[in-house]
């Protein structure tokens, strides 16, 4: 479905009550949005604090009906909502991103094949999906990486691999759902394009953001001039626009790559949605990830984002509430806050669990060195390994 421009005073929708969703929308309603969530939580973070809440399952009927009701225009927050779940709400509103490109996010092997297809560079790879796929795999591509074809993040769905007998026991492990086998590359660090797409394909971005994963989930992201080689950083924003359009993509997507040690550059994986690595935007730049979706999904013209102080984010996982007891104790907040430069942001869930994404915090600074220096005595305080 297309239309005109969504302005202020309308009810934009969004799939999934997250911290995604409830940064959303803040963003939506600071333009004068109404907001409406559909989430299965009676507790989601973002259904607390939007003005509707449809408590439903994504693919509910009545739920989607509901949600088309009261919206002018839908996105998402996650890219594992049933994309037959946008097909249905687009037959009446305005949807985006689209059912298409989630559905490519979703599957890795169709992810690759759209990298290939927009002439982007992947790691090599191959798809398994019977015994037969299997037993043909080429030996140059050990060790590798098994991972699902599906329903991976944050490090599942994944398995290290080193010889082809690992690769049959870690796919039969995975109960032989379709994989996907990347070659294992050596890897000089990560990096990410967070980019808007509007209707009419006008393109803005936020500068390239160098990224440090821990045990799959990002740790921390790091942007100001000069923390990225400049070629890297053209290659990277001229390969994540390749890929947006290929799609024509119309919303806020995040691209993420691989940096190897010759150089080069690979693109890892697609997520279909602001993403974590671009959170620091709302205290770092003139315009956050989040009001480039609200302005995307709208028709709203896209402003090209500028940083207007370095910047270093913290992920705040719930380890943190643990670090000095059995159960769980609120982190010391206040001395945090007494850093300068120190923007916190928490996700409004209830309970602290490992590995949960709590919250995160964006250091700013008037030069590179003094965000990082006072990103470094933030990670100190909360007991977070240093970078």
């Amino acid at each position: 479905m297309t239309q005109g421009v969504i302005l202020p005073g309308a009810t934009l929708g969004v799939l999934g009550g997250g911290q995604l969703g409830r940064m959303f929308v803040h963003a939506a309603q600071t333009l004068g949005y109404f907001t409406a969530v559909l989430d299965p939580d009676a507790d989601s973070p973002a259904g607390r604090v939007s003005h509707h809440h449809i408590r439903a399952d994504y693919e509910d009927t009545q739920g989607l009906d509901e949600l088309a009701r009261l919206c002018a225009a839908v996105t998402t927050e996650f890219e594992n909502v049933p994309a037959s779940a946008l097909r249905t709400l687009a037959q009446r509103i305005a949807v985006s991103p689209d059912a298409h490109a989630v559905a490519v996010a979703q599957h890795r092997a169709r992810e690759k094949a759209h990298f290939v297809h927009c002439g982007v560079p992947v790691a090599p790879h191959a798809v398994i999906e019977s015994p037969a796929q299997l037993a043909a795999v080429d030996a140059a591509l050990l060790p590798g990486i098994l991972k699902t074809a599906t329903l991976g993040y944050d490090g599942k769905g994944q398995a290290r691999v080193q010889t082809p007998a690992e690769l049959a026991a870690a796919w039969e492990q995975l109960a032989r759902v379709p994989c996907v086998l990347e070659k294992r590359l050596p890897l000089s660090l990560e990096c990410s394009v967070v980019l808007a797409r509007g209707r009419d394909g006008t393109v803005v971005s936020l500068p390239v953001q160098r990224n440090l994963h821990r045990n799959g989930i990002l740790a921390v992201t790091e942007v100001f001039d000069g923390n990225l080689p400049q070629t890297i950083t053209q290659q990277a924003l001229a390969a994540a626009e390749s890929v947006a359009r290929g799609l024509a993509y119309v919303g806020v997507l995040c691209v993420e790559f691989f940096v190897l040690q010759d150089g080069s550059l690979v693109v890892n994986e697609i997520a279909p949605r602001p993403h974590n690595s671009g959170h620091w935007s709302i205290d770092g730049c003139d315009v956050s990830q989040f009001e480039l979706q609200v302005r995307a999904m709208t028709g709203l013209p896209l402003a090209a984002p500028r940083q207007h102080s370095p910047a270093v984010m913290l992920n705040l996982l719930g380890d943190l509430w643990f670090a000095h007891s059995a159960s769980a104790a609120t982190p010391p907040w206040d001395a945090v806050l007494r850093l300068p430069g120190a923007h916190l942001h928490l996700y409004g869930k209830r309970e602290a669990r490992r590995g949960r994404k709590m919250g995160h915090l964006t250091l700013t600074g008037a030069t590179p060195e003094a965000a990082r220096a006072t990103a470094l005595q933030a990670a100190r305080i909360l007991g977070i390994d240093a970078f």
